[in-house]
């Protein structure tokens, strides 16, 4: 069966335009150079038709995969912007189910003269389940999860942007919000060359954490849960009290300091940040998610931007099929 009018081309030349994009993050234009290396000289728009029928051809797949992330107990967030071209004319979104919010941003662009927008990919990563899913949005604004996670119960790990801090509230206490050691440690580690003594005392106890859990990796959940609450209980409490003491305070950190707003950062999430410690599912950072998105970032490097709202919708599909492929090792 052919994949587009004329019956030319099968299914074989669709997997190879998809995954060269979407995968090895190939332009068309460089598949151009090599499908004329095999004596086929595609023009860039019949590449994109054979990608566009591809992933019609895909969408149901696409959208199980992420019905099936849903059914995870716990599921790790991030996102990263794409630049998207802003339409001559604003689109029939009469049946598009964000239509009131995609014509509020595209309305703005369009009357400002904005030759484009920072649009995003978000990407969904379930901590158990062998599944990834991407979604497409015209900002970077809640809706995106809250659209995607509706009906979801379990807990969401993520960086503690404002969007995900109340998720919790938003969704009637259906999910429950882990913050990312990650970033804590990250924020601290930016601290090094004004705070020496004090970073390398915080950044000893967080790799304390890292360590347990690496020694906690392969234990069934009852062991893991029963190590992280007497072993990594016991480390969090020390970091607590370091935060307090008198190393962590004002005059030799002052509260507007790189290290003072650092701490604060900490502080303010705490709860958050122990969450995973009640729950043996719960990584301690969302990492595995964050390498998820460089899929996003290598592909933007190359690809550079998205033509429209349908572009960027259909590579959200033929990325969650492709990234779900990857994590289960298959070709």
């Amino acid at each position: 069966m052919g994949l587009v009018e004329g019956d030319r081309f099968d299914v074989s030349i669709g997997v190879e335009v998809v995954s060269w994009k979407y995968f090895f993050h190939l332009p068309f234009y460089r598949q151009q150079d090599l499908f004329g290396g095999s004596g086929w000289t595609p023009s860039r728009s019949t590449l994109a038709n054979i990608e566009t029928q591809v992933e019609f051809a895909l969408q149901p797949l696409a959208e199980h995969l992420r019905s099936f992330l849903k059914t995870d107990s716990c599921v790790g967030c991030d996102d990263t912007g794409v630049v998207l071209i802003t339409p001559a004319a604003l689109p029939d979104l009469s049946d598009h189910p964000r239509g009131e919010r995609i014509s509020e941003v595209f309305e703005k662009a369009i009357a400002s003269g904005k030759p484009s927008i920072k649009a995003n990919f978000w990407g969904y990563y379930a901590s158990r389940l062998p599944v990834v899913a991407f979604d497409f949005t015209v900002s970077r604004h809640r809706d995106g999860p809250d659209d995607v996670l509706g009906a979801y119960e379990g807990t969401l790990v993520g960086d503690c942007w404002s969007g995900f801090q109340k998720i919790d509230v938003r969704s009637d206490s259906r999910i429950t919000f882990a913050a990312c050691w990650a970033h804590a440690r990250r924020k601290i580690d930016e601290c090094r060359s004004a705070f020496p003594l004090q970073v390398a005392r915080l950044e000893s106890l967080t790799r304390m954490l890292y360590d347990i859990e690496d020694q906690v990796r392969d234990l069934d959940d009852a062991e893991r849960l029963a190590r992280r609450q007497s072993l990594s209980g016991h480390v969090l409490g020390l970091v607590d009290e370091y935060l307090s003491s008198e190393a962590m305070s004002a005059p030799l950190v002052l509260p507007r300091s790189n290290l003072g707003q650092a701490a604060a950062y900490v502080r303010r999430h705490w709860e958050a940040l122990k969450r995973f410690t009640g729950d043996a599912s719960i990584p301690i950072d969302n990492n595995d998610c964050e390498q998820l998105m460089k899929r996003v970032a290598t592909g933007r490097k190359n690809w550079l931007f998205k033509g429209s709202l349908a572009a960027g919708e259909r590579a959200a599909n033929l990325m969650t099929i492709i990234g779900s492929a990857v994590r289960n090792d298959l070709d």
